[in-house]
């Protein structure tokens, strides 16, 4: 008996923001023009609706799986519709990621995590602090800004672009000299030439469905629900409850948190409860809202420094469906920490620490500090994971690897001899979605049923985890 990861699905939300629009939206320090897309590789991420919450996103995305909900009288038979007042636990007043009194972007809801990073910025002078409480910077509407735009590179271009002023290891200077990874169009079943890491016609990645049929799951037969996030609604209850309520669940549920290794976690749970028979089908849900914990008005440079991390952060969901099976599933799973290393990335508002100071309720971190930090850990429990099973990359469809940072992705690929054939690149158009991220490379990756995948992640923590199967 294994488990097998059957169905995926994401979600993204169709505004979006531009790495110029960022750095246009920063206030109190002028950064450098350029200087977000050039030292990550982003050129836009996505921001959930104003009102929309975590919890909303991991629905989107599991809503696309379920099997249309049967018209039944009564309250205990209808979902709690999505981005409404009675089920959205959103703002009142509509402004983007309000989750705290004023409803400004930047608030963000108590205790959420996130494990991201970006390499160290060297930059010119500060300007004096502006005052809290951001407007909505500019976003733009709609499903066709997602994918490759026309006016961008999407072939060629390989990862590790620096420019001016800005320090990535491996990499040589402007137009990329060197290895690299290429940016590539990703071509495979379900994906349609989207281009890299882009979108389908509807603007959301198409279902995967692991045998190559559609079948709608029923809710009844879901026996466990986990909500596997670094982001989410409120302390209490566990988010878990509030998703399930949304899509009409009676099972049980509960959260895992473990910054960008959350979802990760979430499927090696799930596993391990189907291997000891305790359940036989679980839907792994996240939904990441880290746009809500953006610094938009920094005091100066290093404030700015300080939260350049969540620069590139973006919001989005996934759902994922681990079943039983007699033949195909997960043949392999390790998972190591570094525990010594977590203060040098977080989110501390919301827990006993700082439960109610509005200024700890953005995300903070060292990239450079981050990097070296995953640099001791080094790569044994990757390459073990291709020791134990005798197996090779190029043995794989494709390789998942979480991705904050093209400069850093490069320099990981680099360290694994991954080939460059075998990533989904997806960083440049949707950024870090942090847990979702590994779902959303299974949902454009060119994979089809029986092929091998590989997971590789990456949390603040710090932890690492490595998963393969057969899909």
């Amino acid at each position: 008996m294994r488990a097998r990861i059957s169905v995926i699905a994401s979600y993204l939300p169709a505004r979006t923001l531009t790495s110029d629009e960022v750095e246009q939206s920063v206030s109190g320090y002028r950064p450098p023009r350029g200087i977000v897309e050039r030292m990550t590789g982003i050129r836009r991420r996505h921001v959930a609706a104003p009102g929309q919450q975590a919890s909303d996103l991991a629905a989107e995305a599991a809503l696309r799986i379920l099997a249309p909900l049967a018209e039944r009288g009564g309250p205990r038979g209808s979902a709690v519709r999505l981005g409404t007042s009675d089920g959205r636990l959103g703002s009142p007043d509509g402004r983007l990621g309000s989750d705290a009194p004023g409803g400004r972007l930047g608030s963000n809801a108590p205790g959420v995590g996130l494990g991201s990073a970006a390499p160290d910025v060297r930059l010119g002078s500060g300007a004096p602090e502006a005052r809290h409480g951001v407007q909505t910077p500019g976003v733009r509407p709609g499903p066709q800004t997602l994918g490759g735009r026309p006016d961008s590179q999407t072939a060629g271009v390989r990862l590790g672009t620096q420019g001016p002023g800005v320090e990535a290891p491996g990499v040589q200077g402007p137009g990329v000299q060197g290895r690299g990874v290429q940016r590539r169009g990703v071509q495979g079943p379900g994906v349609q030439g989207r281009g890299e890491g882009g979108a389908g016609q509807s603007g959301q990645p198409e279902v995967r469905w692991a045998d190559g049929v559609v079948r709608p799951v029923e809710r009844g037969d879901i026996d466990l629900l986990i909500f596997a996030s670094a982001s989410q609604d409120m302390v209490e209850p566990a988010t878990a409850h509030i998703v399930a309520a949304k899509l009409a669940l009676t099972c049980p549920v509960f959260d895992v948190k473990n910054a960008c290794n959350s979802l990760l976690n979430g499927i090696q749970i799930a596993e391990a409860l189907i291997l000891t028979g305790a359940h036989r089908r679980v839907l792994v849900c996240t939904g990441e809202t880290p746009s809500r914990a953006i610094r938009w008005q920094v005091r100066d440079r290093a404030q700015f420094v300080d939260s350049f991390a969540g620069y590139t952060l973006s919001d989005s969901g996934a759902a994922v469906l681990v079943e039983a099976d007699a033949d195909r599933g997960i043949f392999y799973r390790g998972f190591s920490a570094d525990s010594t290393a977590w203060a040098i990335g977080t989110l501390p508002g919301g827990g006993s620490a700082h439960p109610r100071d509005p200024d700890y309720s953005y995300f903070r971190g060292d990239g450079r500090r981050l990097k070296e930090a995953f640099e001791l850990v080094g790569p044994d429990l990757f390459l073990d994971a291709l020791k134990r099973t005798g197996m090779h990359w190029d043995d794989f469809a494709m390789v998942a690897v979480h991705q904050v940072a093209l400069p850093y992705l490069d320099f990981l690929a680099r360290s694994l001899d991954i080939p460059e054939d075998k990533l989904v690149v997806t960083l440049p158009e949707h950024g870090n979605c942090a847990s979702a991220t590994l779902p959303l490379q299974l949902s454009l990756g060119p994979w089809q049923a029986g092929d091998r995948v590989a997971l590789l992640g990456l949390g603040g923590g710090i932890s690492l985890g490595v998963m393969l199967a057969e899909m």
